[in-house]
């Protein structure tokens, strides 16, 4: 079987300086995978670099999702074919409205799909949304506020979720999805990404996280410690305890 992602070898610089110094990942459909490590360690350059963020330079190794080079394709390219990346910190737009974001992100991947399909009617779009929106518990006033602006934390988190809920990706990286969140709100955002793991299966998910907390409300199946820009130490779900209890120094 083919893995959904496989990272080779992967070294990645920013302004001359090397961040990744080889990286080595295979992630298969369904799994939940969580990296894990201290602030400095390269968990964010590998999200970003998978998503094809211009700022970071592959000096070597490759990327292959589903077998194909995912280095060779632009940033939409890679969104297009199923690569979704949830922000650690969600960019606001104002003027923009969600459902109008949303419907527009949703169009561009029909037409991608298939490129005979006159694409979804706004009605047909809108009843999606708000059944959607009514499994994830979002008030349907959400979807008519600005992308993002003036939203809290948590409300920004949910806009990644419920993007993802649509969009149904093959792939999704969580990029520190906790960042921010008090208890109450992390329990409320991990129960939406479960919900939307349910009604899509075979969806990977490569979850970047500091803390050990969130583990305790999305279970990965797999977990790996990154220092200095490598995977230094992988184990189960009940590897996570393990550094909680003896941290990365361990390592």
């Amino acid at each position: 079987m083919i893995p959904l992602i496989e990272i080779k070898n992967l070294r990645v610089e920013i302004e001359k300086k090397e961040v990744l110094k080889g990286v080595n990942l295979i992630i298969n459909e369904g799994e939940i995978h969580a990296i894990m490590g201290p602030n400095g360690s390269g968990k964010s350059t590998l999200s970003n670099v998978i998503m094809g963020h211009p700022k970071y330079k592959v000096i070597d190794g490759e990327i292959l999702y589903r077998g194909e080079d995912l280095l060779k394709l632009k940033p939409h390219e890679r969104a297009l074919r199923g690569v979704f990346l949830a922000f650690q910190y969600p960019k606001e737009i104002a003027g923009v409205a969600l459902d109008e974001f949303l419907l527009e992100a949703y169009r561009s991947k029909e037409k991608f799909e298939k490129p005979d399909n006159p694409g979804i009617l706004v009605f047909r779009f809108k009843k999606m949304l708000k059944e959607i929106m009514e499994k994830l518990k979002i008030s349907d006033s959400f979807s008519e506020r600005y992308l993002n602006y003036g939203f809290s934390g948590g409300e920004k988190k949910k806009t990644e979720i419920l993007q993802m809920a649509l969009l149904k990706p093959h792939f999704s990286v969580l990029d520190e999805i906790d960042s921010g969140l008090d208890v109450d709100a992390l329990k409320v955002v991990c129960k939406n990404i479960n919900t939307v793991k349910e009604d899509n299966n075979s969806m990977g998910i490569l979850l970047v996280t500091h803390y050990q907390r969130i583990l305790k409300y999305l279970e990965p199946d797999f977990v790996h410690v990154m220092k200095d820009g490598k995977i230094i130490k992988s184990g189960g779900k009940d590897f996570a305890h393990e550094i909680e209890e003896g941290g990365y120094e361990e390592f």
